[in-house]
């Protein structure tokens, strides 16, 4: 870490505030030699901790240099590992809770920019959005003290978490995800929920009872792996790739690497149409989500008009085959 970049950390987290020019020379001095040093993220944390009204130039030079760091600071470069997570966790985690909408975007923005993450730390986000609707409490809140309903903020960030890349179900929600989301709907019904609440919990759920995903994105240490491999074969992948192209002429055989690596046979619509049936299981799953709240509300009613049109359209398209 250079010696401007430590002193302008300690003097803005001594004098409690830090300037729009301080912010640029942390960022000149940050990325200096192109990356973000550990030692220089844990600056960035420490001086976060001490600004008492963080500006909004100060909120974007801390979620865009972490975010990095955590993001691309490491190989492989687009995936969280287990340990990142837990030092992020222990980083914004104040006695069990998060407190800053500064950290919690950071959170967010990590979950949505990388290709995998733990599936702790998404939990770890969207626990903090449930406690903030139960409680009251929370960045979400505003330092307002309602509770029992989903705000605005809360159900954009939800948004965002659930339908991330990154995670165990990517672009879709997990079972545990849509059961949290029913557990949300049936503490807030008949509150001052934000409009697109409803809207989120309908194709929250519904992605989870009929929707497809076929990427399975990788855990960081097979990533890393997989990179190592392709660094050490790199010239004898690209010599057979070569071979194989030479050959098209003399015996076709071109067509079947492009199989095998192109688009081609990659139609996925016999999974997308199973995906999209409701199965027993998931049917049984549904009753008894309903069934908490001892009756049909108007989210479940919405739910299951969303279902039906899906099996209407699903049954159009299976006519049309």
């Amino acid at each position: 870490m250079t010696m401007q970049f430590r002193a302008l950390a300690e003097q803005a987290a001594a004098d409690g505030a830090i300037s729009a020019e301080e912010i640029l020379t942390l960022r000149r001095a940050g990325w200096g030699d192109g990356a973000i040093s550990p030692e220089e993220a844990e600056a960035i944390f420490s001086v976060n901790d001490q600004l008492e009204d963080p500006s909004v130039e100060w909120a974007e030079f801390f979620v865009e240099a972490l975010g990095e760091f955590v993001v691309n600071g490491v190989e492989p470069k687009g995936y969280v590992s287990q340990d990142q997570a837990d030092w992020l966790v222990t980083r914004v985690d104040h006695n069990g809770a998060l407190q800053s909408m500064t950290e919690l975007e950071l959170l967010v923005k990590i979950i949505e920019k990388a290709l995998n993450v733990p599936q702790s730390l998404k939990d770890y986000v969207i626990a903090q959005v449930e406690r903030a609707v139960l409680t009251g409490e929370g960045p979400t809140r505003g330092g307002h003290l309602e509770r029992g309903n989903v705000n605005s903020v809360e159900a954009q960030i939800l948004r965002r978490a659930v339908f991330a890349q990154a995670g165990d179900r990517p672009a879709a929600a997990s079972r545990s995800e849509a059961e949290m989301l029913f557990r949300l709907k049936d503490a807030t019904l008949g509150a001052r929920n934000a409009p697109e609440w409803k809207q989120l919990f309908v194709q929250g759920v519904g992605s989870y009872l009929s929707g497809y995903t076929s990427y399975t994105p990788l855990e960081a240490p097979r990533a890393a792996e997989l990179d190592r491999f392709m660094d050490a074969n790199t010239p004898s992948l690209l010599r057979f790739a070569g071979r194989m192209a030479r050959s098209d002429v003399e015996s076709g055989i071109g067509d079947t690497f492009r199989t095998l690596f192109g688009r081609k046979g990659l139609d996925k619509a016999p999974e997308v149409q199973a995906a999209a049936e409701v199965t027993t299981e998931e049917n049984t799953w549904l009753q008894g989500q309903i069934d908490a709240n001892n009756h049909v509300d108007e989210y479940d009613e919405a739910l299951l008009a969303f279902l039906a049109e899906e099996k209407s359209g699903l049954a159009e398209e299976k006519s049309g085959l």
